[in-house]
């Protein structure tokens, strides 16, 4: 045998070791390379740092390649992606100094090449064996993803532990994606809490997909399985943009759904609900939306979605969960939405029939002020095309916040049923005119005329389109035409802001 057919051959059976993956799995779980393989084009998925080894486990024949992460690059859908897969076999999915070095090499590649990084997470956290270094390497990642964040897209999915140290990296990315009943995501577990604090409570309960999807924000989709759970990565990417400099990507205008729905879908009597969703389909290509966090704060809508093939954004208060109003964690699952869509160049649209925002010890002691502020500061300083619809109530502080003209919006719109005051008028009559009530013969008689009064005066929406802060009133049925027209006029939009490091929000 030649040299160069004993080079060859070498180079076979290391590969053939570093493939060969001998840890065990859980029932049913993917391999890391199958999971990867089933998130990218057939074909497409180039590895790197194959012959990466541990720097702790045995002798030099004992330290398994890779390290227990796949990384590497491919395609979805025709379109570039840099994937990292940890794998739960090797070491637990801990994460050593090897294992980060590759994670952070990976990262740097996207970046220089500016493509969305898709990590894929199942793993133990740091690694005892290597102590510090393992965490030195977290820090390492996390570092790279905050110089990534808002430069290219970063999506996590959780398919099983991520604990610990691991559990910031995701916090810190776009999006995550947890499995109902396999993923778990948390700084404690279990069994340490109850030891330290006495406190009892299970992994599902603590830190499980439906606990982080849809009690503690930390998730933003819910995946039924593994497959689904890539499913909505693909369908998630092709929303977004490569990186911060190129446009979403456009595909061929969607079938526009009938409008004619919409001039009956509000109804007559003021404080009766109904499925803002039901106004969105109407509006958005084929009527599809990707819901973003959509078992959190149920009263706001984020999501998105495409309009004559362009992507957008929306933001939209649900009157079916209490009455749309904007608490606490609405402002903040919002206002990071906005933030993401300004980030990449992805418009926003928002439809507000919003109360205001919601009062009460709980939410002020909570600090609504300092918290339902971020969702001010958002649209404040998002500087991509913002088109927004009043179609019901825009009360106080709620009309100001959901994309008023005060904030920056380029264009206004408002249905004939538009609300926009300061308040209601029972709340407002009650105020005004309390001393002429408790004097009134028939108080309930007067009240009655005082607040036909105030609606004909200040509930409608044509005193803020007199002064220029709504654009236009249109009939409903017309809603996308109009948002049609908006998008295009704004497509190219400029916006300079001051020389800064960067604003300080509210965090």
């Amino acid at each position: 045998m030649t040299k160069e057919a004993e080079r060859i051959t070498d180079l076979a059976r290391r590969r053939e070791r570093a493939l060969t993956v001998e840890g065990a799995r859980r029932r049913g779980e993917f391999g890391a390379r199958e999971r990867i393989e089933r998130l990218v084009d057939k074909g497409s998925f180039t590895e790197t740092g194959l012959f990466v080894r541990a720097r702790a486990g045995g002798g030099e024949d004992r330290r398994p390649y890779g390290d227990g992460v796949v990384t590497g690059f491919g395609t979805v859908d025709g379109r570039r992606v840099c994937v990292f897969a940890q794998d739960s076999a090797v070491f637990g999915g801990s994460m050593g100094e090897a294992f980060g070095e590759k994670t952070v090499a990976l990262m740097e590649l996207a970046l220089r090449t500016g493509c969305p990084v898709v990590g894929l997470n199942d793993g133990g956290g740091a690694r005892i064996q290597e102590g510090v270094a393992s965490l030195a390497l977290y820090a390492e990642l996390v570092r790279r993803n905050v110089q990534a964040s808002g430069v290219i897209p970063q999506i996590s999915v959780v398919l099983g532990p991520c604990a610990g140290g691991a559990a910031y990296s995701p916090a810190i990315t776009d999006f995550t994606v947890m499995v109902d009943g396999a993923s778990h995501m948390f700084v404690t577990g279990p069994d340490v809490i109850e030891a330290v604090t006495g406190e009892r409570a299970t992994a599902e309960e603590l830190g499980g997909a439906r606990t982080s999807n849809a009690v503690n924000g930390n998730a933003h989709f819910l995946a039924a399985d593994e497959e689904d759970a890539l499913d909505v990565v693909r369908a998630l990417l092709a929303y977004l943009p490569a990186n911060n400099l190129e446009p979403p990507p456009a595909y061929a205008p969607g079938d526009a759904p009938s409008g004619e729905l919409l001039d009956s879908v509000v109804p007559d009597r003021l404080g009766q609900a109904y499925d803002m969703r039901t106004i969105l389909r109407a509006v958005v290509d084929d009527g599809e939306l990707l819901d973003v966090q959509e078992l959190f704060a149920p009263n706001i809508v984020c999501a998105l979605a495409r309009v004559e093939g362009r992507s957008v954004g929306v933001v939209a208060n649900q009157p079916l969960h209490a009455a749309g109003v904007l608490d606490i964690d609405a402002s903040e699952k919002a206002a990071r939405f906005v933030r993401f869509c300004d980030a990449f160049g992805i418009p926003l649209l928002t439809f507000a029939d919003v109360p205001g925002y919601l009062s009460g010890v709980r939410q002020e002691r909570g600090g609504i002020i300092r918290r339902g502020a971020k969702l001010l500061y958002a649209y404040a300083e998002a500087t991509v095309p913002k088109v927004t619809v009043v179609v019901r109530k825009a009360y106080g502080g709620g009309y100001a916040v959901m994309g008023s003209k005060h904030l920056g919006a380029d264009i206004n719109l408002a249905w004939p049923s538009a609300r926009i005051a300061v308040m209601g008028a029972e709340g407002a009559v009650g105020l005004l005119h309390r001393r002429e009530l408790a004097a009134a013969d028939d108080p309930e008689a007067l009240r009655a005329r005082l607040v036909a009064a105030y609606e004909r005066t200040h509930g409608t929406p044509y005193l803020a389109a007199e002064r220029g802060y709504v654009d236009a009133v249109i009939a409903p049925r017309d809603t996308r035409d109009h948002i049609c027209r908006a998008l295009a006029a704004l497509h190219g939009k400029r916006a300079p802001l001051p020389q800064r490091r960067h604003g300080n929000i509210p965090l």
